[in-house]
């Protein structure tokens, strides 16, 4: 069922969203920069946005819309001017086709994710579908559901926040949309191409992006991961009233209310260090935890992807599962890896007062199977970062995770 979201509303979604982002999908501070222009004027005609879902969205075409590029750069922006030219060029291109733009969906689950596609909604008056294409925030565009049901990738719009527009139309070697093999080839290029140039002086190191532009008929299976929306902005609420004070209460909320299986992985420890490094269009860094004798360590490529024990031999969790902090006491109880930052980025002292949790959440089904094109992407990038195994699933670590917290 179709619901309308107002500025208030985006603020209870970042918070949830931002939970589900493993540490990515954009900080709070540049969502919120965001947030604060958002009302009914010269910019947006009506500070409000439709949300509708995968089976109401029968109107006409759909096409993702992002900011692609590094979390801390985009946290200046003010107006999401990217994504809007990226669409406003997609929606160009299907009119000469006599087909109307509809719908947006966001790439993700993430504070910025979301709420770049509500905005650019509100500015362009159309509507937002309540799924995403991986219910997490991923690094690369081969890990969402767009290109594992092999959606068309052509044409892919980046676009500068100062209109510097690139046009990207990668040929597969068979047929529109590429066979099996060849869509992660696709991918991944495109992927590989824009990197470089969200790093050129015109980017500053992100800009607005839009493709895998969908019919009604191809929603179904290009959107398995549905409820996204919904159910972060039901979370973001729990959170703003405070009624989720400890980790273990929102294990049973997110179970009960979300139907998602969710671990302790290292609870009550605190902040120690950070580090951090800005290049093409990443954040690559580490957020080092304590509890007593025990390190716990995250690795995070924008997005969380492997978090270890110090005490421990495999991994407590690793991407595609979900690797998210809950911090206790007064004040914000959720962050980003970005959000843990000061601009210099060294670790905010502020939170190393405070007792964090880290959490495990098990990631999608069609996240997690064996050999498929999301799953192997996730591998390819965890190697890349210096862990050589296989993937551990979350349910693996429980029963030793929750032996080494007790």
């Amino acid at each position: 069922m179709s619901y309308v979201l107002n500025h208030d509303d985006l603020e209870s979604l970042l918070l949830g969203a931002c939970f589900f982002g493993s540490g990515g999908g954009g900080t709070l501070a540049s969502a919120r920069s965001l947030l604060a222009q958002f009302h009914a004027g010269d910019y947006y005609p009506d500070a409000q946005v439709r949300v509708v879902s995968v089976d109401e969205a029968t109107a006409g075409e759909t096409v993702m819309v992002a900011y692609l590029g590094s979390p801390v750069a985009i946290n200046g922006a003010h107006f999401p001017q990217g994504p809007v030219d990226a669409v406003l060029a997609v929606r160009e291109r299907l009119a000469l086709e006599n087909r109307t733009l509809a719908y947006l969906a966001p790439p993700e689950s993430g504070a910025l994710g979301f709420l770049v596609a509500c905005l650019v909604a509100a500015r362009l008056g159309l509507a937002v579908i309540d799924a995403d294409g991986a219910g997490r925030a991923v690094p690369s565009l081969p890990q969402l559901t767009y290109a594992a049901a092999h959606i068309n990738p052509r044409p892919a719009f980046l676009v500068s926040q100062t209109g510097l527009r690139v046009e990207l139309d990668v040929q597969p070697s068979q047929g529109v949309n590429g066979a099996h093999t060849h869509q992660q080839d696709v991918a991944t290029i495109i992927d590989q191409m824009m990197r470089p140039i969200v790093s050129q002086a015109d980017f500053k190191q992100f800009g607005g992006l839009a493709m895998w532009i969908m019919a009604p008929a191809e929603l179904a299976r290009a959107l398995p991961v549905r409820g996204t929306l919904g159910r972060a902005l039901r979370l973001g609420r729990e959170l703003q009233a405070g009624r989720l004070r400890s980790p273990e209460e929102l294990v049973d909320y997110l179970a009960r209310q979300c139907d998602m299986r969710a671990w302790l992985l290292f609870p009550q420890g605190t902040f120690v260090a950070a580090e951090v490094d800005s290049r093409n269009g990443f954040d690559l860094g580490k957020i080092t935890i304590r509890a007593g004798e025990r390190l716990c360590t995250v690795l995070y490529q924008n997005e969380s992807l492997l978090a270890w024990d110090s005490s421990r031999s495999t991994p407590l969790c690793m991407a595609p599962d979900t690797i998210s902090y809950f911090v206790e006491g007064d004040g914000q109880a959720v962050y980003s890896n970005g959000d843990l930052l000061l601009p210099d980025g060294t670790l905010n002292p502020a939170l190393m007062q405070r007792k964090v949790t880290l959490l495990g959440l098990q990631a999608h089904p069609v996240l997690r199977e064996r050999d498929g094109l999301i799953l192997d992407s996730f591998m390819q990038l965890i190697n890349a970062i210096g862990y050589l195994g296989p993937y551990v699933p979350l349910t693996g670590n429980a029963g030793a995770a929750a032996g080494s917290a007790a």
